[in-house]
Order: structure tokens, then sequence, then C-alpha cells
């Protein structure tokens, strides 16, 4: 049967594409498989000789998946295992799809402890997850590949060989159309992509997210409520009141270090300065009137105007 619709994905780089060395039998896909290559880079694959149609690498500086195209879509590839005797695998009606990353819980932990990015398909991303969805979306409108698939999707190593219940039967495998991943395919023993948020993935493809849950109220335990109330209370009775209440703007620091009242607002400043200037001029007045009573008792006014010029700068400066 040859393949229709488009054979390229839009963007997919070809610089790896390995069907003019292994061909492939032409098909008419309906059926997406997902693995992760346990790894941290794009694999060379033995040159091709166990390459899947499509790798999605991820590109963590731009929050992106890149795309590498190995064969075109109707193009059986070379990533599942086929024995004798049994059902088709790689040329069913397979698309194949490697996602760089781990499904194994033991990698994950050993690349996150040495510092290694890497995606953790489990807990993968939403930009990651979101790539993925997008691929399916246009698998779904331009090849007619079905937006669902097994209910099953067990944690590796849960999902190696049949652990999880999940592997398809010969029957069951030649009737599946829609989306899957190796560890569905019968004849195979891999247990990836493992516990991947298949149905968010999907809700993501058919562009109806599932929203994330709603965060239960907690009820705080009458221990927590005293904790608090007491910080709130020495944070609002403390020496910085006026600072928590308007914050500092247009706050000045008290004079004379007054710790009582440590800050003034401008119209109190202003105001104690004019009170301070008001009781000056009056003893200004003051000692001009006994300037002039003993004016005429042969007191230097010259000498006791200076000296009377200097007491007031220094009143004036305090």
């Amino acid at each position: 049967m040859a393949g229709t619709g488009p054979q390229k994905y839009p963007g997919a780089s070809t610089a790896y594409f390995y069907q003019n060395r292994f061909g492939g039998d032409v098909m008419e896909v309906n059926v997406v498989v997902l693995h992760t290559t346990e790894g941290r880079n794009l694999p060379d694959y033995g040159g091709g000789a166990s390459a899947p149609n499509l790798t999605a690498v991820p590109d963590f500086a731009n929050r992106r998946l890149r795309w590498y195209q190995h064969f075109d879509i109707d193009r059986s590839s070379r990533a599942l295992v086929n024995l004798s005797g049994g059902v088709a695998t790689n040329t069913l009606n397979v698309v194949q799809v490697e996602k760089v990353g781990t499904c194994d819980p033991a990698t994950h932990k050993k690349w996150q402890a040495a510092g290694l990015a890497h995606i953790y398909w489990p807990e993968a991303p939403d930009w990651a997850l979101a790539g993925v969805a997008e691929f399916l979306r246009w698998m779904n409108a331009q090849h007619g590949v079905p937006l669902t698939g097994p209910s099953r999707w067990p944690a590796y190593p849960t999902s190696y060989a049949n652990g999880g219940g999940q592997r398809l039967s010969f029957d069951q495998w030649e009737a599946f159309k829609g989306v899957c991943g190796h560890m569905h395919v019968p004849e195979n023993t891999h247990g990836d992509p493992g516990a991947i948020d298949f149905p968010q993935m999907i809700a993501l493809a058919k562009g109806t997210p599932t929203p994330p849950p709603e965060e239960a109220d907690v009820a705080l335990t009458t221990d927590e409520i005293d904790k608090i109330a007491a910080a709130v209370k020495a944070k609002l009775l403390g020496p910085d009141l006026v600072r928590t209440i308007v914050g500092t703007d247009n706050i000045l620091a008290a004079p004379d270090g007054d710790t009582t009242n440590p800050y003034w607002a401008w119209g109190s400043f202003v105001t104690s300065e004019y009170k301070k200037v008001a009781r000056i001029e009056t003893k200004v007045d003051d000692v001009a009137t006994k300037v002039d009573a003993i004016a005429l008792g042969g007191v230097d006014l010259d000498a006791l105007a200076a000296k009377v010029a200097d007491l007031l700068a220094a009143r004036l400066a305090q």
C-alpha cells in the first residue's frame, strides 16, 4: 500500500536520514509507538540499523524539542524487535518516535546527582510533553492516527517485559490503532516510555489540556495560628511600626535620637522647626531691649553686638 499524506514532519532535520541505506516497507500508518532512548543525546542507532522514524531531542535552552527524521512517515523503521513466527511489528503500519531521555528512576537519580541535564519522561516538563503532543496532533490531522491508546502505562521497571500486564496480545496488536508505547508491543520486552502522563499528552494533542488539580484548603493547627499571631504582633508593636504600615517615604529619623517616636513625618518636622525659630525671635527681641537700656551706660555697643551675634549664631546652629 502506497503511503499518502506528507512524509516529512515540518521542521524536522534530515541530517541523519537512513532510508537510502535501509529502505523499509511502504505502509499506511495508523499507529504511533513512543520510545525513550535511555540516553541524553541523539543516538547514532548503529548507523541507522536500529533507528526509529523520528527522534525528539530536548533543547533545554529554548525549552523545546528538536526533531530528527530518519525514515519517511509511511516507511517502516527499525526500533522494534520482530521475532519469527509471530506478528509483524516494525512493518505493521507503525511510525516510531524515540524521545531522548529516560523512564528509569535509577538512571534519573544518577544523572540528577551528577547535575546532568536530562528529561525524566514520567515527570516531563510541560514544554516537552507539549512538543510530543504537537507531533501527535499532526499525525492525527495528516495521517488519521487516532488520539487514543492503552489505559495501562505502568512505571519502569514494573513495565519491563509484561510486569504491569500492559503488553498487547497478538490479536490486540493487530487490531490496534492509535498511540502506544514500546512497552505495549508484543514480541518485545522493553518497558519504555514508562509512566508518562499519557492522558495529559492526549489532551494537549486534542487542544484540551487537563487543568491542574486545585489545591485543597489546609486547616491551620492552633499552634500554627498562635505562631502567626505572635509574629504579626511583634512586627506591628515593635519600633518599626511606621515602616511596617506606611513605609519610609517622606519620613525622617527623629531629631536628637528620640526613641519614643523614632520617625517623624515632614509636617511634624517643619512645625517643630517653626516653633524653635519663633522662640529665638522672642529672645532676640529681649536682647535688643536690654541693649537699648544700657546704651547710655558707656558700654562698648559694637563689642556687645558682636558678642550677641556670636551667641545667636551658636543658638541657631543647634
